[in-house]
């Protein structure tokens, strides 16, 4: 007697299409099964054969969280290649060890959340490391890069999952959870959303993330864009993955909703389909989700639908099929990626002929960061390092070579004379996150070592200032002052990091010394019989200062025909996910070092590392270069460029201001009506967008355009006339020439990395589709190509512009606003001051309403067609307040009152008034109090 084997399910069939297949495992799986996908830890499934898996894996510019793996330069960094051939290498390079490490631990996840796409429009935004570019079209081709190599180049098979980051306007760290970006139609079309749909688009993306800010009073997790923007630019099944927390926060912190249930229902329907809320217990999310379908908020083709999604993306991977990809770790190609990605992204900003040093140069290396390889929260732990001073020991010779880190070195003595004391130990050390961790954020420190004593003598310390007073203190043998959980200082870490640094301090004046803060716990030092320790009132301890950063920095710069001083940030100090900078400038710790070898030597180069830029007086500098932290090969990159073995061919991806006044306020998203980025800003920058120098010289000829129906065709030669093989970024800009709306001063279309020989030439062929000419017409809620000249401009950066030319363009001419039949929507305005963008409802729509307390806001409607006239006037408010309007900067007239507030910001009331217009005219509205306005109809 024989037993038939029970027939394969058609989910596990591979000849079936991945629809089909979808659609037979979703129809086995229970109600219950289903909702327990949602949460980013699904369950496995036993009965039916089908694994555990997770979303989110951590993969910014490497494997992070999961211990060692090959360490890229940071996303800005790669931004400032300008070169997506070699970062879509870097992404295979990424995914392949992802691969790699799942083969040998089964926590390594496969949906990648990478690349962040949030555009750099203000400098001093904490996660400004993260992102790209400031420029849309750049930040989605070095986007579209990542991902492409991220997926791989299967036809059917991903290699990783890739999740974009952060949906939607995020640009801040200062209550992000909580604040609102005001984004207006055409800055959320020509801005915010233009990264996202060109990556999207370009077809290797598996879903988006959404932020925790809200735009426009709305959560980002109940964006309504999920669905008629984002689902609209992919036949695939995208997944959106929520930000960790941020389910919860609907209630807890926004209190956007009364109940978890509904509000996780409304964020299901909005379009997240997996819910990262409570670490790896899923049980709460599974509960208020099993609550919204009891209570008819949801129904089952609900969960249905997000189930799919996630399902389509890991029959995609090949979960359920034979197909395996082992992938590659650490190879040596992958070493010499890590080191050519550093060296492309090195940008030299300003050269007198110092640069490159020659080989018999003696050299004195300074900084806080010349013997540093930084890391930063989404970095893997390193397998191979690389610091300045170690890349320029090993191509210049360490005899030729001279360090002063430029700490202050200092005792802290107690009330009763002694002095603060690292005891010494014989203990390995431990790099953080070294063994992998699902979150971070939970490593706490290491408690093995003896804390802090006091004894006669005491111990050295290193102190760096990191600015605004915030202080690292090191031990001689390496490791960083601490406090772990206990709350005990020990000498206990090799880097400051962690959710919560534990590394930091401030001294604080107090009664003729000094109390000792520490800044991860907010208590201050105290010795105690058990050793030093944290404690809610503190000794006072005297400084003694036994040298001074400046002093060491001083006598080797001395000494040398060159000083290389090496400043910048610590990726988790000032500025970083969680916090904002406060300003541009250098922190004074850094500048007195930097004054000290100036004044000591004139041959003073200065090398900027750091995520983001800085407002530095270069006018004294002979060279200054900028890189990102830039991963394993940070210092060889560096000391090859400085040596001349590489050329620099860096652009900057964003503006350098020249000080902070020329800054916005964080918060104003509006880069049009406050005149942001490279696109707007009117006033000098440091450095423009775009910038970078070379160590040879580059000829534009020839510039030739030729435009069809659906393109402009731009053709050019580029000649090396200099004596050095080097790249070039050609960069090609265009601005209207007599825009009927405010448009860019000029705009990134396309651009071209090119490596020539001496004398060698090239011929660069751009071609732009017309509708990279076309902007947001709020007056037809759509895109429009302006009928009109432009100038289409080529050149080394936004403002060195070697070629130009003017094309006219057949478009659409500007048509008045027909608002006897549309009327007018709220956020549909020209200009506007001082009001904020809201949300209609909770699901969709916008409004407006003044921004400041007590304060109107104002708004310009221009071009309003009233043809043969109107006589009244009507508007949907809510709140209560005052409605004015006016024509054309004229006396008010029709006045709108609601004297009684509605029911809620959400309960919309008509009202009425004559109002006589007829004509073209210009309208404008004043609110005054807490009045929301959604449309204004014109009618009689």
């Amino acid at each position: 007697m024989t037993v038939d084997s029970p027939p394969t399910p058609p989910f596990r069939d591979p000849h079936l299409p991945f629809a089909k297949r979808v659609d037979d495992l979703l129809a086995r799986l229970t109600l219950e099964e289903k909702v327990s996908f949602l949460h980013q830890f699904a369950p496995a499934v036993e009965r039916l054969g089908v694994a555990a898996f997770r979303t989110g894996q951590e993969a910014l510019h490497g494997v992070a969280w999961m211990g060692p793996a090959t360490v890229f330069p940071q996303a800005v960094g790669l931004g400032a290649t300008w070169n997506p051939d070699l970062v879509r290498r870097v992404g295979e390079a990424v995914s392949k060890e992802v691969r790699a490490m799942r083969a040998r631990d089964d926590r390594v996840g496969l949906n990648v959340w990478a690349p962040t796409v949030n555009l750099l429009r203000h400098p001093l935004w904490g996660r400004n490391e993260e992102g790209y570019s400031e420029d849309p079209r750049l930040t989605s081709a070095i986007a579209t890069a990542y991902t492409h190599g991220l997926r791989g180049d299967h036809p059917a098979y991903w290699r990783t999952a890739p999740v974009l980051k952060h949906w939607l306007a995020h640009n801040n760290e200062t209550d992000r959870a909580t604040s609102s970006s005001s984004v207006r139609p055409r800055v959320l079309r020509e801005y915010d959303l233009r990264a996202f749909r060109d990556t999207v688009e370009a077809g290797a993306v598996a879903g988006v993330m959404p932020a925790y800010n809200l735009v426009n009073g709305r959560p980002n997790h109940l964006s309504p864009y999920l669905r008629s923007a984002l689902r609209t630019w992919s036949e695939e099944d995208l997944l959106v993955c929520s930000d960790a927390g941020a389910p919860s926060n609907l209630v807890d912190a926004e209190h956007y909703f009364g109940t978890h249930e509904e509000a996780s229902a409304a964020a299901l329907l909005a379009g997240v389909d997996s819910f990262t809320d409570h670490g790896t217990d899923g049980s709460l999310i599974t509960a208020r989700v099993k609550g919204a379908l009891d209570r008819g908020l949801l129904t089952e083709a609900d969960v249905d639908t997000a189930v799919r999604r996630q399902l389509s993306v890991r029959f995609r991977l090949g979960e359920f099929d034979p197909h395996r990809d082992t992938g590659e770790f650490d190879t040596p190609a992958h070493r010499a990626l890590a080191l050519e990605a550093a060296e492309q992204a090195v940008v030299l900003l300003k050269n007198e002929g110092t640069l490159p040093l020659a080989p018999d140069r003696r050299i004195a290396v300074v900084g806080l960061l010349a013997d540093e390889c930084k890391l930063d929260w989404y970095s893997g732990a390193l397998l191979h390092r690389s610091t300045p001073l170690e890349g320029l020991y090993e191509r210049f010779g360490a005899e030729r070579v001279e360090f002063a880190e430029g700490v202050d070195r200092i005792r802290l003595r107690t009330a009763d004379g002694a002095f603060l004391h690292v005891p010494a130990v014989d203990a390995p050390d431990e790099a953080r996150g070294a063994g992998g961790a699902l979150d971070p954020a939970l490593l706490s420190g290491r408690t093995d070592l003896p804390p802090l004593t006091t004894d006669a003598v005491g111990t050295e310390l290193a102190l760096a200032d990191w600015g605004g007073g915030v202080l690292t203190l090191r031990a001689p043998d390496g490791r960083y002052l601490s406090v772990a959980a206990d709350g005990r200082v020990r000498a206990a870490a090799d880097q400051p990091g962690g959710w919560v640094v534990q590394e930091t301090f401030r001294l604080e004046p107090h009664a003729g010394g000094h109390l000792l803060r520490h800044l991860g716990t907010g208590r201050h030092v105290r010795v105690a019989a058990d050793g030093v320790r944290v404690a809610d009132t503190g000794d006072v301890f005297e400084v003694i200062t036994v040298e001074r950063g400046e002093e060491a920095v001083a006598r080797v710069a001395g000494r040398a025909d060159v000083v290389v001083v090496v400043a910048g940030n610590d990726p988790h100090i000032n500025g970083r996910e969680t916090e904002d900078r406060t300003t541009l400038e250098l922190p004074g710790h850094q500048r007195r070092l930097l004054h000290a070898a100036r004044a000591a030597n004139p041959r003073t180069v200065l090398v900027l590392t750091s995520a983001y830029p800085y407002a530095v007086d270069v006018s004294r500098l002979p060279a200054v270069l900028w890189t990102a932290h830039g991963g394993q090969a940070a210092g060889t990159a560096l000391a090859r460029v400085l040596a001349g073995d590489v050329s620099p061919a860096g652009r900057l991806p964003q503006t350098w201001y020249a000080s902070d006044a020329d800054l916005p306020g964080l918060l104003d998203y509006d880069v049009i009506g406050s005149r942001q980025t490279y696109l707007y800003f009117e006033g000098a920058p440091l450095f423009p967008f775009g910038h970078g120098l070379s160590y040879t010289r580059f000829a534009y000829s020839g510039l030739s355009v030729r435009v069809t129906d659906t393109e402009a065709r731009v053709t050019c030669a580029l000649t090396n006339t200099g004596g050095r093989t080097a790249d070039e970024v050609a960069q090609l800009y265009a601005r209207a020439v007599d825009p009927s709306a405010p448009r860019p001063r000029r705009e990134l279309l396309a651009h071209r990395r090119v490596t020539l020989a001496p004398g060698e030439r090239a011929e660069l062929d751009f071609r732009v589709p017309l509708s990279a000419f076309e902007f947001w017409d709020v007056a037809r809620g759509a895109w429009r190509l302006e009928r009109g000249p432009y100038e289409l401009l080529l050149g080394a950066s936004a403002e060195d512009i070697r070629l130009r030319t003017v094309v006219g363009l057949d478009g659409e001419p500007p048509a008045p606003r027909a608002v006897g039949e549309r009327g007018l929507e709220g956020a549909d305005f020209d200009e506007h001051s001082g009001i904020a963008i809201v949300d209609r409802t909770r699901t969709s729509g916008d409004a407006v309403t003044p921004a400041g307390t007590g304060e109107p806001g104002e708004l310009l409607y221009r071009s309003c067609d009233f043809g043969d006239g109107v006589g009244t006037v009507s508007a949907r408010l809510a709140g209560e307040g005052v409605l004015e309007l006016s024509l054309d900067g004229g006396p008010p007239l029709a006045v709108l009152t609601l004297a009684v507030a509605t029911a809620d910001e959400y309960t919309y009331v008509t009202a009425e008034a004559p109002f006589p217009a007829e004509g073209l005219r210009d309208v404008r509205l004043r609110l005054r109090g807490p009045l929301r306005l959604a449309h204004v109809g014109f009618s009689g």
